[in-house]
This record gives structure tokens, C-alpha cells and sequence, in this order.
């Protein structure tokens, strides 16, 4: 039974709000994970106090950022046997093994060793509290690696087998899958993503402090730390978008139509539309404004290789779908009992586009009866938002394109040592919701411009959801809402309290308030 749109639309917004939320802290985790290691690592090279309490005082700060992670992850999971039972039962071979090892390096590595960073400063050496803080560096690093291994097969599906006896893929190639091109594309540039993240946290909290005129050594070299490592880490983050963005074009060339708002294939190398209003129903840029040559040479760095645009990739799709079909067609007769080579080998030759033609379960059961017209429907159905994943992707580059600008100030004003400009001062805090809302953007353009999928090619997102009433899912939606937002709560009651403490929540009699303390004895 194919599960009403309801139900598909409310269990995709579930999963969409949840992941959004969990994504919030992941980011964070990453970049101040290794901003802790590089502020310890000085520490235990120079001796200097003020790094100890530099690694100690942001750690604070990355603990409970890192435990809200933990929490929202949690229940991530459980969603997909609460309301995508059928996409679990599917490729949960495949997916299923990088989940786990997740779950394995999450709670074993990472939390074993950050309960040692926060309880081994008077226990441990301090060049082996620092391999402490290595460890759970690379322990979040080799978390988000599993995970992304998993979301890149759905982006670009290696390493599995479709079995008709079970109607599961079975994993057949764990290299293939780990080595996956779409995968250490994405981990490297989710990776430097975090580091920006952690960067322009660290450089915005030291500008209010600086700002306020509290704790300024402390600030100023927390403000150091994060304009080095910010500026590298995004100058990586654009060279590995750029990789990024040559993977999407090679394996998914509707996702890259859709960002570019290409609705016919231009002649080699195509124009890039910095400005356009899409419409997806008359297949036309409003007020567009293009740079010639330019998408052409980002996206494929060549002069003679085209993108396909909307419309012929409409018409490959069709023909995919006439050839899912077929795969349709003899995989009904292969599970009705006719297993002989003739026809195992006329699956097998249609077998890789059986889920274009699972695309045409939303329009009639008997998939190899559908008319030209309910085809030429499903086809249109393979290009996913357009308007949306075009503008998701330019807030993303804008972001990055702002922080990039001001990392270049942050390092210049700290090379020449000019503190006392309020007007950067201010320009960095205010950078603060960037790098959140660069992460969230680049999130929505590489899960909602994967549509209609929930594995390209594979298994299309409405047949991957469970046999919930529209009730059921309001229910646990509403269940989510409220916990997620409790949580939302905490996290900044309890981050505000501390940024706004600063370094005197270490409780050292170093800084500002406890010094303030002794000046004004009640």
C-alpha cells in the first residue's frame, strides 16, 4: 500500500526539522574540537597559563554543545524505524553498517575521552592530557565520516545488490562503499565547514569580550587562534566546495539543473545565473542576470563538456523509466517462481533503473501498464524544487564569501595588532549566525535537491515511509516539536550563561569578575 501524500509530506517535515536541529550542534562539534587541540597544543609547548585556561574555559562550552549533539542524534535514529519502516527494511543492509559504527565511535571514543578532557587536567600529564584532546578530536572527525559515508550513498549509491528473493539490497563491498568519491568529497568539506563554524564562534565571543573591555589577553589570543585557523579552514571549505561541486555534476545532474536554475543544455561551457527567479511551471528564468562561460568552467573545468538542462534531462529519465519497467516486469516474474537464466538475465540488463520505475507506484500498482502520459509524469517528477535549491545554494556561497572576507580582516588587524577597532569588533560578532546559516542552506541543497529520492535512483522518498495514519505522525511531529524546542532553550540558557561569565567560570581568580570581586568587597 502506498502511503498517502499526508503522510509522506508530514514524515518528510519530521525528519527535515529534527536533522536541521541536530546539524545545529554538529557543525560546532567539529570545528571547536580542534581549536581546543590547537589552543592545548600551545599550552604544552610554551607552558603559558593562559592557554590552559583558553582549552579549558571553550571546552566548557563544546561540552554542552556536544551532549545536546548526542541527544538530538539519538532520536534521529529511531525515526527511521518509527517512520521510514519500509526504507529500513529496504537498505538497511547497506545503510545499517556505517550507522553502527557511528554509534560504536560516538559513544566509546568520542564520550570516553571527553569524560577524560574535562577530568584528567590534575590526573594526566600534560602531554598525555593532550593526546586525551587528540583523541576526541579525531574521534568527532571519524564520527562525522561514518555518517556522511552513509548520506553520500544516498547521494550516489556504490557497494550494494539488489536481491529479488528478499526485495532488500544487500552489501556486498564495504571499500567501495567508504572509498565512495561523493563521500570523502563531502567529508572533507563538511569538515572545514566545522572548522569555520568553530572559528567564527571563538573569533565572535572574544570580539564581545574585547568589545566589553573584559579579560583582553584572553580574548586577544582566543581571537588569534580562531582568525588563523578560521582563514585556512575557509579557504578549504571553497576549494573543496568547488570539488563538491564537480562531484554533483558527474553523479547527479538534476540536482545540479535545479541549482543552477539550467533549464535547457547551453552550448559548452555554460553561463552562471547569479540572479534568476525560477518557474518551474513555464521552465523559465524571471530577471536573470548570468556570467558567461562561468558555470561551465566551476562545474565541469572544462570548455567543452555540457550540463544538461531540465529538459533532456526529462527525456533521459523517461526512456530510464520505460527501461524500469521492464525491471518492474521481470521481477514480477522472477518472484512468481520463474527463475530461469532467460530471465534473470533480462532483470539483470534492467535492473539498475528498477527505481525509476518504482517512480510510477504514486500514479498505479501495476507498474508495467502505465500510460505515456502517467510516464511523462513521473519523468517531471525526477527534478526536484528548483526555485528553493537555487537560492539555498547562493545564501550558502554568500555566507561563505562573507566569512571569508572577514577572516582576511581578522588576520590582518591581528598581524598589525589593532584591537581597538570597534567597527570589526562588531562586524565579527555580528558574523555569528553565518556559519549556522551556511550549514543549514548547504544541508537543504544536498538533501532537498536529492528529491524525489531517498537513494538516488533507488528508492524513491514516498514508497520509503511507514503505514502511520496522518494522526500518528501529527502526534510524534508535535512530540519532537516540543522536546526539540525545550532542548533549544537549555542550550542557550545555558551557552549565554557561560559566554557571559567567560573565563571566570574557571573559578582561577584571573579574570574579570573575580578580580571585580576582590576591588569591590561587599
Amino acid at each position: 500500500m502506498i502511503p498517502s501524500p499526508d503522510v509522506v509530506l508530514l514524515s518528510r517535515i519530521q525528519f527535515g526539522l529534527t536533522a536541521s536541529f541536530h546539524f545545529f550542534f554538529v557543525p560546532l562539534t567539529l570545528g571547536l574540537s580542534w581549536l581546543l587541540l590547537i589552543m592545548e597544543s600551545v599550552y604544552v609547548m610554551t607552558g603559558k597559563q593562559i592557554y590552559r585556561d583558553m582549552t579549558r574555559f571553550w571546552g566548557k562550552l563544546f561540552g554542552i554543545n556536544f551532549a545536546m549533539g548526542v541527544i538530538t542524534g539519538l532520536t534521529l535514529e529511531f525515526q527511521f524505524g518509527q517512520n521510514w519502516a519500509f526504507f529500513s527494511q529496504y537498505i538497511g543492509n547497506v545503510f545499517g553498517v556505517p550507522l553502527a559504527i557511528e554509534g560504536i565511535i560516538a559513544f566509546m571514543l568520542e564520550s570516553a575521552f571527553l569524560g577524560i578532557f574535562f577530568f584528567g587536567w590534575d590526573r594526566l600529564s600534560k602531554v598525555q592530557h593532550l593526546l586525551a584532546t587528540a583523541c576526541l578530536a579525531i574521534g568527532s572527525s571519524m564520527s562525522a565520516m561514518v555518517i556522511l559515508v552513509a548520506n553520500s550513498w544516498m547521494q550516489h549509491p556504490v557497494g550494494e545488490k539488489f536481491n529479488f528473493s528478499t526485495l532488500r539490497m544487500d552489501f556486498i563491498d564495504f571499500p567501495k562503499l567508504v572509498l565512495n568519491p561523493d563521500a570523502q568529497v563531502n567529508f572533507v568539506h563538511t569538515l572545514a565547514a566545522g572548522y569555520v563554524t568553530g572559528s567564527v564562534f571563538v573569533l565572535a565571543v572574544s570580539a564581545f569580550y574585547l568589545l566589553k573591555n573584559r579579560d583582553s589577553a584572553f580574548a586577544r589570543r582566543s581571537f588569534a587562534v580562531a582568525s588563523g585557523f578560521g582563514l585556512a579552514a575557509v579557504c578549504a571549505v571553497v576549494y573543496l566546495g568547488d570539488a563538491n561541486g564537480l562531484a554533483v555534476a558527474k553523479y547527479q545532474p538534476a540536482k545540479m539543473a535545479a541549482l543552477e536554475a539550467e533549464w535547457k543544455t547551453e552550448k559548452p561551457p555554460a553561463s552562471f545565473n547569479l540572479f534568476a527567479i525560477p518557474d518551474q511551471e513555464t521552465q523559465t528564468n524571471r530577471y536573470q542576470v548570468s556570467i558567461p562561460w562561468a558555470l561551465g568552467l566551476i562545474a565541469t573545468h572544462s570548455l567543452v563538456t555540457p550540463i544538461l538542462g531540465v529538459n533532456d534531462l526529462v527525456k533521459n529519465n523517461e526512456q530510464r523509466i520505460r527501461n524500469g519497467m521492464l525491471a518492474y516486469k521481470y521481477l514480477v516474474q522472477l518472484r512468481s517462481g520463474d527463475t530461469s537464466a532467460q530471465t534473470k538475465q533480462n532483470f539483470e540488463k534492467y535492473e539498475k533503473d528498477l527505481g525509476y520505475g518504482l517512480l510510477l507506484k504514486q500514479y498505479r500498482p501495476d507498474v508495467q501498464n502505465a500510460t505515456p502520459a502517467q510516464i511523462k509524469a513521473a519523468a517531471d517528477y525526477t527534478i526536484p524544487d528548483v526555485a528553493t535549491v537555487f537560492w539555498a545554494f547562493r545564501i550558502m556561497v554568500a555566507c561563505g564569501l562573507l566569512m571569508f572576507f572577514i577572516f582576511v580582516g581578522a588576520v590582518y588587524f591581528c598581524t598589525k595588532r589593532k584591537w581597538q577597532k570597534r567597527w570589526f569588533l562588531w562586524v565579527a560578532l555580528l558574523s555569528l549566525p553565518l556559519p549556522w546559516l551556511a550549514a543549514e542552506a548547504g544541508w537543504f541543497v544536498t538533501e532537498h535537491g536529492r528529491q524525489p529520492w531517498s537513494v538516488d535512483g533507488v528508492l524513491p522518498t514516498f514508497l520509503g515511509t511507514s503505514s502511520l495514519s496522518t494522526t500518528q505522525v501529527w502526534t510524534s511531529l508535535t512530540g519532537f516539536a516540543l522536546l526539540y524546542t525545550t532542548l533549544f532553550v537549555v542550550e542557550m540558557y545555558l551557552m549565554i550563561k557561560y559566554i557571559r561569565l567567560g573565563p571566570s567560570s574557571l573559578r582561577t581568580g584571573r579574570y574579570h569578575y573575580e578580580q571585580q570581586a576582590i576591588e569591590q568587597p561587599a
